[in-house]
């Protein structure tokens, strides 16, 4: 059987793979950073590298942003066409101080790889990169073909990948998209996302006098700009922990009864949650259940707010202006920009007097739910059972790939969001960090869902 043999080719590889995988990790990809560009071009060659090991045909495709992967396999007449996406590119690292050990250099700590992107994405990426070999070096060659498209600016939301997407689809038609980009539902247990949440971003700045002013002086007689935005963005959100932005929620369809019955009993137990996040205690919009809010509701975040004084000790001041950061998450029946352009009418009639504000769009995609019992979704599963020997879980993640509404619109291809590691990796926060028994499972999944694919989509 073609598949033990390539499986058999895993297991005998797997401390080569593992190596190549913290090599990998200390590639420091951050595609948010100006300084790093020619660090994601390096983790944009090293997949490659790793693609033509494997037996591909890999280049790197250049566009308006950092640099796309694509690689092709032998062609197999007659058979079916899968995408396997995933990214290079990582968050950034801040804040530095409060991780234990450096973020690109990878590290084993309690068991658990520590280093920035070895969740999300380096991980599973490398994952499917070496499920392919393993068919290709293992069991002869593939049962399928497959085309890979690794990008280095997931984390960003940038155009290059989009963009190949609409310039490339003839040459593109596939039958489904693999992306290994989002978690299991416990250790042990994998999970196959059949909804994700759509983003939408946007920074914002409140300007007041032309330079900071001495606040005894002038303090009481100018209207504070970081007070300001603190009064606009209060203003967002409702009593109910819900947002209070008009447009952003309405006409959003609400859970049925069937379908949040069955997410209730993936809710985590409230002190294991507690226990996950650190948190003294849960919050959020009431009449919903935690995995609710956290997979199936829109949310309205600060991810950042500056100005003003940050230094040690007091600068007695009125700043001169102060800015947020703020994201979006969707659901279906929101559109990123309506969402987009509704928060920045009311930050606008939400700023009092005697200020300027200034809001900057930012990227946006919409929210996916897939068919769990369509054959490319069937396969999936199928693969995972066999995999992890565990049915997985059906989940909705609460996260957001920008490029996975692209896929299903643009080529009209099924998007498998195939969650492998365990929760609470941490990522885009200090101490990410990623169980190598997860990376090993999602090798096995790849390899298995190569198969589970090529016999259900023939």
């Amino acid at each position: 059987m073609k598949r033990a043999r390539a499986l058999a080719y895993a297991e005998q590889n797997a401390d080569r793979f593992l190596a190549d995988l913290m090599d990998y990790l200390a590639i420091p990809s951050i595609s948010a950073r100006e300084e790093h560009t020619s660090d994601v071009r390096r983790a944009a060659e090293f997949t490659a590298a790793k693609l033509e090991h494997a037996g591909l045909s890999a280049s790197i495709h250049d566009g308006d942003g950092h640099p796309l992967v694509v690689a092709r396999s032998p062609e197999v007449p007659g058979a079916p066409t899968v995408i396997l996406n995933g990214h290079h590119d990582v968050q950034p690292v801040d804040p530095l101080d409060l991780w234990e050990t450096p973020p690109f250099e990878p590290t084993v700590v309690d068991g658990m790889i520590r280093a920035r992107g070895c969740a999300d994405d380096k991980g599973p990426a490398l994952a499917q990169v070496f499920g392919v070999e393993s068919w290709m070096k293992g069991a002869g060659g593939l049962p399928l073909n497959v085309i890979v498209l690794i990008e280095g600016e997931e984390e960003v939301g940038g155009p290059v990948l989009p963009d190949y997407i609409e310039a490339h689809r003839d040459e593109l038609a596939a039958d489904a998209v693999v992306i290994m980009d989002s978690p299991g539902h416990a250790p042990g247990v994998p999970a196959l996302a059949y909804g994700l949440r759509g983003i939408a971003t946007l920074e914002v700045r409140v300007d007041g006098p032309s330079r900071d002013l001495h606040s005894g002086s002038y303090g009481g007689a100018v209207k504070n700009p970081a007070e300001a935005l603190c009064e606009m963005i209060a203003s967002c959100r409702a009593a109910d922990g819900g947002i209070a932005i008009p447009g952003v929620v309405a006409g959003v369809t609400p859970l049925g009864d069937e379908e949040r019955a069955r997410l209730a009993t993936l809710d985590p137990d409230e002190a294991e949650f507690l226990a996950e996040v650190g948190a003294p205690e849960v919050w959020g919009e009431e009449g919903f259940t935690g995995y609710e809010r956290r997979g199936c509701r829109p949310t309205f975040e600060v991810n950042g707010i500056f100005g003003g004084y940050q230094g040690d000790g007091m600068k007695t001041i009125v700043p001169a202006w102060a800015g947020a950061k703020i994201s979006l998450r969707l659901v279906p029946d929101q559109d990123p920009q309506g969402v987009l352009d509704a928060v920045e009418a009311h930050l606008l009639e939400n700023a009092p007097r005697g200020v300027t504000v200034t809001v900057k769009k930012g990227f946006g995609a919409p929210a996916l739910v897939v068919d769990v019992d369509g054959p490319a979704a069937v396969a999936a599963r199928k693969a995972m059972a066999e995999a992890w020997d565990t049915e997985p879980k059906l989940t909705r993640e609460g996260g957001s790939i920008p490029v996975v509404g692209t896929f299903a619109e643009k080529l009209g291809v099924t998007p498998l969001l195939v969650g492998t590691y365990r929760p609470g990796e941490k990522a885009h926060s200090p101490n990410e960090q990623y169980h190598p028994d997860d990376f090993q499972a999602a090798v096995r999944t790849s390899v298995t869902i190569l198969e589970t694919l090529a016999e259900e989509l023939a």
